[in-house]
């Protein structure tokens, strides 16, 4: 994980302790005797040389055969030699050539030729020394030209004339071919083009974006990553090489939210955020890690050549994390008088140590773009906002040793670039626009910029998703309304309305829309430039209570589901505040409060008149979600204390005092392994909850004389849903309302756009 090269060889070792059961004996060592003379075969049977094989006396030449099947199977992935027994392979050493197809189309003719030298039966045709295939690479890493052999230059000047210029005529037509499908910076020597180019990568066949149109571009500027969900219903990240046609899911990389996710500098790997871990995925092999817990939602990260992660979190701060794993450390603290809700999507400048990172306030004037180090501590940040802007941005290298481009969205969706200095951590000019429509969801806009000069964008938002039932056996019974960008689905306490938010294709529009089944009709319920966000229905059904910032703090409103009255304002703090449930009896609302200084906590908010809220819960974690028993003397919530989030449930003492009212004092954990948003059935026996990775368990509780909890069981697994998007379920629990991707057509391509700095030169340079 240091870069550093190991060569561990071991196999003399267990042969003399002798075979395993079960070993894989063509890549087994074999034995004769303990000797080094003719007569006897010690060694890897794969890798044994023909005159090794027959026992016959062997030399440095040995040796070279043993790098030729190495370089080969480094190319191709495939061993040169194999058999079913080491009798068998041992015959295919002697008496069979590799299958030479298997080189990659691309593979240089010098190699080509290497590899055939360092594989001849007759250890005398064979390359003599491995200086001479240590010359051959270098040779083709330099880009040094192709030599003719006066042999072929004979060849070429005698053949026929078609047969000379066929090899250049069909050498033109795959040409331009690799133009158009870019397949650029093969060689690090190729002159980059004087104007920007321009192409299109379509969506592969069958597979759906998510809103949330997470990608990334590789730092080589060769491969683009994207969230997608395939044929198999499943989301994963899926990888397209710029020069290759086809796009490939990772196995491992499978999530139920499609956040930001970012490469590690060498191009190798691919961080993300997934059912509560961190985790990095090998391109490559698809060998999967986890580095760390994250108590929220991962959005965003950037990785540093020295080993160091950063990543945002909603709701959150930025954290810290080696790339060897270990626990993650907080870089930087929300400031309440800021109204700050989280800080997200981080960025390393080039000295690895600096970074750019976004903060999301409630408060307009502090939202945007600040800097930050990795040797300040958490509450010392800069706080000096470098941009204004609600979206996160990138740094790409410019014209001079100090001075990049800083890329990011405007609200109309606009891609701007802004000069910066690294040295002084300072704007260094006037923002200059790039392209226009470009697609963004929440924080962060659909587009991705490589060191080498490219960039990908694409517009609009993602899939469309459509309110979807499913039965216990996760098996579809029915849809409601019409596909739509819609996060954050409540259901009605009779099952027969929803209301969810509703996003344009920018995502900073969130109305609430409501779904009346029966009717079959779907409506805007809320209106005006405010943010909307969760909704809770009470009891009777007849209002909605939500959470929305038209004074640019999120508190508390409800309106009437007859639209007879405007909404008002219900509860009005400093902090942040997100409803929960009401009792049964409708008199206590529970709702989540997100205090800066602190942690995310539980409070109850009496529905008479002129009532005070209370805490429920305070402690030194995360407590959200929280959800009354139908008798309302429980509540079952969701709290991080034991290092990632759980369902726990606590007494409710409705008649008493605010004091006794609280949940301190006994608890009891629902989950294991991780849970989220849980749910009662109407008779209180039953709790239902989400995995962090979305699936659907069931739990048999019981209540008198005191709280037990059985085993939960696995029902199904939910549709691969938006980041922050909920599902909600009927009253009998016999049926799941969740946002399911629709079936469509037409989602918008990703825009490839080569040396795309090109056109601003003249600018840069004055």
């Amino acid at each position: 994980r240091d870069d550093a090269v190991k060569i561990l060889d071991f196999g003399l070792a267990k042969a003399v302790e002798g075979e395993a059961e079960g070993t894989d004996i063509s890549t087994s060592p074999t034995l004769t005797r303990m000797a080094t003379q003719a007569g006897f075969i010690i060694g890897t049977a794969a890798y044994m040389s023909p005159e090794q094989a027959k026992a016959k006396p062997v030399d440095r030449r040995a040796d070279i055969w043993a790098f030729g099947c190495v370089l080969y199977e480094m190319l191709t992935g495939k061993m040169a030699f194999t058999g079913e027994t080491v009798t068998d392979t041992l015959a295919a050493v002697i008496m069979k050539d590799p299958d030479w197809t298997l080189l990659p189309a691309g593979a240089p003719s010098r190699i080509r030729t290497l590899l055939r030298r360092c594989l001849q039966k007759d250890p005398k045709q064979r390359l003599q020394a491995i200086g001479e295939a240590r010359i051959a690479i270098e040779d083709v890493l330099s880009g040094a030209a192709e030599p003719m052999s006066p042999a072929v230059a004979a060849a070429v000047v005698s053949a026929p004339l078609w047969r000379r210029a066929l090899p250049w005529a069909l050498f033109g037509v795959m040409a331009i071919a690799f133009a158009a499908l870019a397949v650029v910076h093969f060689l690090e020597n190729e002159a980059a083009p004087t104007e920007p180019m321009r192409f299109e990568v379509p969506v592969p066949e069958k597979a759906i974006l998510p809103s949330s149109g997470s990608l990334a571009l590789s730092p080589d500027g060769r491969e683009l990553a994207f969230f997608a969900t395939g044929a198999d219903g499943v989301q994963h990240i899926w990888v397209r090489s710029l020069g290759s046609l086809e796009a490939h899911p990772l196995p491992g990389s499978d999530s139920s939210v499609a956040t930001p996710f970012f490469w590690s500098p060498d191009s190798r790997h691919i961080a993300f955020g997934t059912g509560g871990k961190l985790k990095t995925i090998d391109v490559s092999s698809g060998a999967v890690e986890t580095l760390c817990d994250t108590p929220g939602l991962v959005i965003g990260g950037s990785w540093n050549r020295d080993g160091v992660i950063i990543f945002g979190q909603a709701p959150g701060v930025i954290m810290r994390v080696s790339a060897n794993g270990g626990s993650a450390t907080p870089l930087t603290s929300l400031d309440a008088t800021r109204g700050e809700i989280q800080h997200v999507l981080p960025w390393f400048l080039p000295d690895g140590r600096h970074f750019l990172y976004h903060h999301t306030s409630s408060k307009a004037e502090d939202s945007g773009i600040y800097v930050g180090s990795l040797d300040v501590p958490s509450g010392k940040q800069d706080s000096k906002r470098l941009l204004a802007t609600n979206y996160g941005a990138v740094y790409v290298p410019s014209s001079g040793p100090n001075l990049g481009r800083l890329l990011y969205l405007t609200n109309d969706g606009t891609l701007m670039a802004q000069p910066f200095d690294t040295r002084r951590l300072e704007l260094a000019g006037e923002p200059i626009p790039v392209v226009q429509q470009v697609g963004s969801f929440n924080d962060y806009g659909f587009f991705s910029a490589s060191a080498t000069g490219t960039l990908i964008y694409r517009g609009g938002g993602g899939g469309l998703y459509q309110l979807t039932w499913f039965d216990q056996q996760g098996k579809v019974v029915g849809t409601e309304g019409e596909p739509g960008e819609y996060v954050l689905p409540a259901l009605s306490p009779d099952g027969r309305r929803a209301v969810a938010l509703r996003l344009d294709p920018q995502g900073r529009e969130s109305a609430l829309w409501l779904f009346d089944f029966q009717r079959g009709t779907s409506t805007r319920f809320t209106f005006g430039s405010a943010s909307a966000s969760h909704s809770i229905w009470p009891p009777d059904g007849s209002r909605i209570i939500f959470e929305s910032n038209p004074s640019g703090e999120y508190d508390l409103y409800q309106k009437p589901t007859n639209g007879a009255t405007a909404e008002e304002p219900l509860l009005k703090t400093n902090e942040t505040k997100r409803p929960s449930d009401v009792s049964r009896d409708g008199r206590f609302l529970l709702y989540a409060s997100l205090d800066p200084k602190t942690k995310v906590h539980l409070w109850i908010l009496p529905l008479g008149s002129n009532q005070k809220p209370f805490p429920f819960l305070q402690t030194q974690f995360d407590e959200l979600d929280g959800h009354f028993s139908p008798d309302g003397h429980w509540v079952a919530y969701v709290s991080d204390e034991s290092g990632h989030d759980e369902i726990y449930v606590r007494p409710f003492s409705p008649n008493s005092s605010a004091a006794d009212a609280s949940g301190a004092g006994a608890k009891w954990q629902v989950s294991y392994g991780g849970g989220q948003e849980p749910r009662w059935s109407s008779d209180g026996k039953t709790l239902y909850y989400l995995t962090l990775d979305w699936k659907v368990m069931e739990v048999d509780v019981a209540t008198s004389p005191t709280f037990q909890a059985g085993t939960p069981k696995l029902l199904f697994q939910v549709p691969p849903q938006r980041a922050a998007t909920y599902g909600d379920y009927t009253i009998d629990g016999k049926r799941f309302l969740f946002l399911a991707p629709a079936q469509q057509t037409g989602q918008a391509p990703f825009t490839v756009v080569l040396n795309w700095q090109a056109a601003f030169r003249p600018s840069a340079q004055n």
